[in-house]
C-alpha cells in the first residue's frame, strides 16, 4: 500500500533530476559496465515496480528485494546467514579494515557490544558542543564569503570532517583535515569502483585493484596511527568523564568478556567512524541543500522553524520537526547507503524462492524508497508524508540499516545534521548558481555527479 501524505492542492510538488532507467533486458557485458560506473543506472523499470526480481548473475542466482518481508527476513530473521558479497569486502576492507561495518559473527558481536555504550542518546548528548562549534564557525566562513558562489558540497565535507575530528580527538582538523580528504576523495575517485574482475574473482585471488588498494591501506593505517598517536600525547584526566569517542572507545569493555579493544582494533573503529560518519553525514547535507535549493518554499518553511525554535540564542534540536522531515525526505530520494549486497551462507527461502548458497541477494534503499508499490509519488520531494503521524513501513525506509546491524551512530548522525542544517538555512538563502542538473550516482554513498556552485545570501 502505498504511504499517504498531506500536500497543498495549489502547488505541485518537487521532482529532482534522476538518472535513466536502464533497459530490463540490458546485456550482461552492458550490465557491468553499468555497474562499474554506478550501480544506480544498472536497474531497470522491473526493480522499481515489482517485489522480487530475479536475475542471473556470475552463475549465480541474483535477488533484487523490495518486499518489506523479504527484507525482514534477510536482515532479521535470518541475518546470519547472509554475509556482505565478496566485490563488497574488496571495496571496503582497505579502507575501514575489520571494524565494525565489516565485522562478522563473534568478531562483529564483541564490536557491537563493545561500542555500543559511546554511542547512547545520553552520550551523543556531551558530543554536542563540538558539533555546534564547528557548524557555528563554517557558518561564520559562508558568511565571510556569500558575495561570491561557494561549493556547499565541499564545505560540508570540511564541516563535517572537523565535527568527526573534534567528536573523535577532541582537537581540530585545521592540520590534518586537508590530509584525511585527500584519503577519502583518492580512495573514492580510484578505488572504490568495483570492476570487472573484482566481481568474477573469489576474493582470496587478488585483482589488479587489490595490489593498488592495499598500498592505499598500508598508507592509511599509518595516518590513522599518527592521528591516535597524537591524541594520546594530549592526555586524559584521570578520574574526570570522556570528553571525546577516543576516550569512550579507549574505555569501552565488551560486557560479556570484559575485553578492551586492541590498537589495531581501535583503528580500525576510529577509521570507520571517521569515514562512514562525516562522508554520510556531508553526502545527506549536501543533498538535502540541492533540494531546499530547487525548492524555496520549503526552504522557508525550514527558516522559519529555526527561527521559532531559538530561544535566548539557543537551537533547540526538539522543536526541528520540519527540518527533521526534510532530512528523512532527502535520504528517502537519496539514501547514503544506495545498497546492501549480501551473499547467501547457506540455503534459504525467500518469498517462495529457493535460495542457494553464493547466491546474492540485493536490497537497494535507493529502489525500495523509490518503489512504486510502496510509496505515492515516489520520486517527489514531499517532506510532509514524514509528519502525518503514519510512519512508513519499517521495512521500506531504510537510510541507516535495519535490525541487529543497523547503524549504530545513526542517531549522531541525525542530531550532527539536523543541528547543521536549521544553522544554514537559519543563516543564508540558498539558491544554484547555475541550472544544469546535478545526477546521483553511486560509489560506496550516493554522491552527486558534480559539485554545483551556490549563491548564499545573508537572512
Amino acid at each position: 500500500m502505498s504511504i499517504a501524505y498531506d500536500m497543498p492542492a495549489a502547488r505541485a510538488p518537487l521532482v529532482p533530476p534522476s538518472p535513466p532507467r536502464a533497459p530490463d533486458d540490458m546485456s550482461f557485458f552492458g550490465r557491468v559496465k553499468a555497474i562499474s560506473i554506478s550501480p544506480i543506472g544498472s536497474w531497470g523499470q522491473r526493480a522499481y515496480e515489482e517485489d522480487i526480481v530475479r536475475g542471473r548473475f556470475l552463475n549465480h542466482s541474483s535477488f533484487i528485494l523490495n518486499a518489506p518481508d523479504a527484507i525482514k527476513h534477510v536482515l532479521v530473521d535470518n541475518y546470519e546467514n547472509y554475509t556482505r558479497t565478496p566485490a563488497g569486502l574488496r571495496v571496503l576492507r582497505p579502507i575501514l579494515g575489520e571494524g565494525l561495518l565489516i565485522a562478522e559473527g563473534r568478531a562483529w558481536k564483541h564490536q557491537r557490544r563493545t561500542l555500543a555504550p559511546a554511542f547512547t542518546p545520553r552520550a551523543v548528548t556531551t558530543l554536542v558542543p563540538h558539533m555546534l562549534a564547528a557548524t557555528d564557525e563554517t557558518v561564520a566562513k559562508l558568511r565571510a564569503a556569500s558575495n561570491a558562489p561557494v561549493d556547499l558540497r565541499e564545505a560540508m565535507q570540511r564541516m563535517t570532517l572537523e565535527i568527526a575530528g573534534r567528536t573523535m580527538f577532541s582537537f581540530g582538523m585545521d592540520k590534518h583535515g586537508a590530509a584525511l580528504r585527500d584519503f577519502v576523495m583518492e580512495y573514492g575517485e580510484r578505488l572504490a569502483r568495483p570492476q570487472f574482475l573484482d566481481l568474477l574473482l573469489p576474493l582470496g585471488w587478488p585483482t589488479p585493484q587489490d595490489f593498488a588498494r592495499a598500498r592505499f591501506r598500508k598508507r592509511w593505517t599509518a595516518f590513522v596511527a599518527m592521528l591516535m598517536a597524537e591524541r594520546r600525547a594530549a592526555g586524559k584526566n584521570e578520574g574526570a568523564p570522556a570528553r571525546d569517542l577516543f576516550d569512550l572507545m579507549g574505555d569501552a569493555r565488551d560486557p560479556e568478556t570484559g575485553e578492551a579493544f586492541t590498537d589495531d582494533q581501535l583503528g580500525d573503529q576510529i577509521a570507520t567512524m571517521i569515514l562512514a560518519g562525516h562522508e554520510t553525514t556531508a553526502t545527506a547535507l549536501f543533498w538535502a541543500l540541492y533540494l531546499l535549493a530547487l525548492d524555496p518554499a520549503i526552504q522557508q518553511q525550514v527558516a522559519t522553524e529555526v527561527q521559532d525554535a531559538t530561544v535566548n540564542g539557543t537551537l533547540e534540536i526538539e522543536r526541528l520537526k520540519f527540518t527533521r522531515a526534510v532530512l528523512d525526505e532527502t535520504m528517502r530520494l537519496y539514501p547514503p547507503a544506495f545498497l546492501i549486497a549480501r551473499s547467501a551462507a547457506g540455503p534459504d527461502k525467500i518469498g517462495g524462492f529457493p535460495v542457494k548458497k553464493r547466491d546474492v541477494v540485493l536490497i537497494a534503499p535507493w529502489l525500495l524508497h523509490r518503489h512504486e508499490k510502496l510509496w505515492r509519488d515516489p520520486n517527489a520531494f514531499i517532506p510532509s508524508r514524514f509528519m502525518t503521524g503514519n510512519p512508513p513501513d519499517r521495512f521500506a525506509y531504510l537510510p541507516f540499516g535495519v535490525g541487529p546491524r543497523v547503524c549504530i551512530g545513526a542517531h549522531f548522525a541525525l542530531v550532527e545534521a539536523t543541528l547543521a542544517l536549521a544553522k544554514v538555512i537559519g543563516a543564508f538563502r540558498v539558491a544554484l548558481a547555475d541550472k544544469e542538473p546535478v545526477m546521483p550516482i553511486g560509489v560506496v554513498t550516493t554522491q552527486p555527479d558534480r559539485s554545483p556552485m551556490f549563491a548564499i545570501s545573508p537572512r
